[in-house]
């Protein structure tokens, strides 16, 4: 009798990334050190006094052990519609957002929403893994639209034009970008939102990493002051990193009503709604924390300052990108899959960063470092590790390390 198989699109999906690079961590016998994990971004602190308080205190009630709104709690809606439409400004209405598990599932209802099996939607390289992985696993093309370092990695308009046809539903941005931390100009994001306009694509902008960017920068974007992003506009973000609650899950879409009221079909069943315990904490945490997150973003922002300024001093590593959280790194062992080098960091020196390769195509010459959750003792320690395995590997053979997790 032959057994029964699983979804064949979901068995030719890879196993999860992060998994895969925290097994390269196994072979590491503490050399050098503590392991330095810059393989995720993770706050590598825990949220107020205050605002634990009141995740423990809402953990603890009856109300927020029942089931919730689908599309989340009203004082939540109401908390978030007022923040982003300050920061936009923008009129935003409650009526427009859905409350979800994280910013990932966010991204997998919208996808749901805006795309079936056979369709195709955009995502520029390098992408979030996330991304691929949940297009794949949904039998939806992802059609990869490069970008080039020389270029700041922005998406040409142009280039993303010629990729549409009849089978395209969406283009995907994020920015700050995951993995190389380029912050995409307003006038840039306004000409890709104008392409799917005329040619009757969805937008779907995931700003996980909005909260870090610097008070220069202004404000992101004006699409949600265009009346077409009604139709048109499917915006994405997460509370895990500018309020320390990665645990918690909770992200945010923002959508026209007919495109939230299909989200709601599909968060009805992949959760029912999202954790409660941090929905009844968070409307207060909005306006409360905002000097909180004010600080948290500048001791980042110096922190990328120094990963700037000393990975120039590191003999063949060139600092092609960074951003919010991340920096985009070129190694110098051209000859060596990213994989390969990834693993021997770790095991060899006990720096875990992900390979470009995690990244889409052609990105075998970079790894992404993720600083935001290392202090800055860590990055000078990442800086000395890094020469050291330049100045002994360089010309080394290749060496055997597994990279299939």
């Amino acid at each position: 009798m032959t057994p029964p198989r699983p979804n064949p699109l979901l068995t030719a999906v890879s196993s999860p990334p992060i998994a895969q690079a925290d097994k390269w961590t196994g072979a590491y016998d503490g050399r050098h050190g503590p392991l330095i994990n810059c393989s995720q971004a993770v706050p590598n602190h825990a949220p107020p006094a205050a605002f634990s308080a009141r995740l423990a205190e809402a953990a603890g009630s009856p109300a927020a052990a029942r089931y919730g709104e689908i599309l989340g709690d009203a004082a939540l809606r109401a908390a978030y519609a007022g923040h982003v439409s300050k920061i936009y400004g923008a009129p935003i209405e409650a009526r427009q957002i859905a409350i979800t598990a994280g910013c990932n599932q966010a991204f997998f209802a919208a996808m749901i929403a805006v795309a079936g099996a056979g369709d195709a939607v955009v995502l520029p390289t390098p992408w979030y893994f996330n991304h691929q992985m949940t297009l794949d696993m949904l039998g939806i093309e992802k059609r990869a639209l490069a970008t080039k370092a020389e270029n700041g990695f922005l998406p040409d308009p142009e280039d993303f034009e010629a990729l549409i046809d009849g089978r395209t539903r969406a283009l995907v941005l994020v920015s700050p970008n995951n993995p190389t931390g380029a912050v995409y100009p307003p006038t840039l994001i306004a000409e890709l939102f104008r392409v799917c306009v005329r040619r009757g694509l969805y937008l779907v902008l995931d700003e996980t990493y909005r909260d870090f960017l610097p008070p220069s920068a202004g404000t992101p974007h004006a699409l949600f002051a265009d009346p077409r992003a009604e139709t048109n506009l499917v915006g994405l973000y997460s509370f895990s990193k500018a309020y320390a609650i990665p645990g918690h899950r909770l992200g945010a879409l923002i959508g026209g009503g007919a495109i939230v009221g299909e989200i709601e079909k599909v968060v009805d069943n992949l959760q029912i709604c999202a954790p409660r315990p941090p929905q009844a904490a968070l409307p207060w945490a909005i306006d409360a924390l905002a000097d909180w997150r004010t600080e948290n973003a500048a001791a980042i922002a110096s922190r990328a300052r120094l990963f700037a300024a000393m990975i120039g001093e590191v003999p063949g590593w060139t600092l092609d990108q960074i951003g919010a959280y991340f920096a985009y790194v070129r190694h110098p062992f051209p000859d060596r899959p990213a994989a390969t080098v990834a693993a021997e960091l770790a095991r060899d020196f006990g720096i875990l960063a992900l390979p470009g390769s995690f990244f889409g195509p052609d990105q075998d010459g970079h790894l992404r470092i993720a600083f935001a959750n290392v202090p800055e003792d860590g990055i000078r320690e990442v800086m000395r590790r890094l020469a050291l395995g330049g100045a002994s590997d360089q010309t080394a053979p290749a060496k055997e390390v597994s990279t299939d997790g």
